[in-house]
């Protein structure tokens, strides 16, 4: 053997080297150090590619938000059955069109309002349930959303509008009624 080879082995310890936290605490008549207590890092969400990882995390939705979101849903699933019904009866809708303006003469242009009527309606119907989706969403994900619904709401009143107005504007009374306001 060697000298540094027993030196070693026959060294002693000195005071406390081997000794935990709270026996040296306990011998120097210090108080006890808390304990420590070890937990495992949380998992941190898993982000979806192009989401960042913040918005994976589900957060709870403000209750006012929800509520807010829920009734203008429903007020649009309401004004959605409404109107496709009026859409797809365009005879009644148009001649009241023709009176609110102060049109005296009659709708004659059914055929193409009924095509535009269900043009009109399917975009409410396909407009409402894309509006009601992400809505839903974004109230999983705990954003708000009571925006969304009403600029859906206007974005496809708008679109489902301007389908309306095509036959309203080639119906022969109103092109008659608009010539005569234009040569006053």
């Amino acid at each position: 053997m060697t000298d540094s080879g027993s030196a070693e082995q026959s060294r002693r310890p000195a005071f406390g080297e081997y000794a935990t936290p709270e026996e040296q605490s306990r011998r120097a008549g210090r108080p006890l150090p808390p304990p420590v207590v070890h937990t495992p890092p949380a998992a941190a969400p898993v982000a979806q590619p192009g989401a960042p990882a913040a918005d994976v995390a589900e957060r709870p939705a403000h209750p006012v938000d929800r509520m807010a979101s829920i009734a203008l849903l429903a007020y649009g699933l309401w004004n959605v059955i409404t109107s496709t019904f009026a859409f797809l009866n365009p005879s009644s809708l148009m001649a009241t069109m023709m009176q609110a303006v102060g049109i005296s003469g009659t709708f004659s242009n059914y055929q193409q309002a009924r095509v535009w009527g269900i043009v009109a309606g399917i975009l409410l119907i396909v407009g409402w349930v894309a509006t009601a989706a992400w809505t839903v969403l974004r109230l999983r994900r705990g954003k708000l959303t009571w925006w969304l619904p009403v600029a859906g709401g206007v974005v496809f009143v708008l679109l489902t509008t301007i389908c309306m107005m095509v036959p309203f504007f080639t119906d022969p009374a109103v092109i008659s009624y608009l010539n005569e306001r234009m040569q006053q």
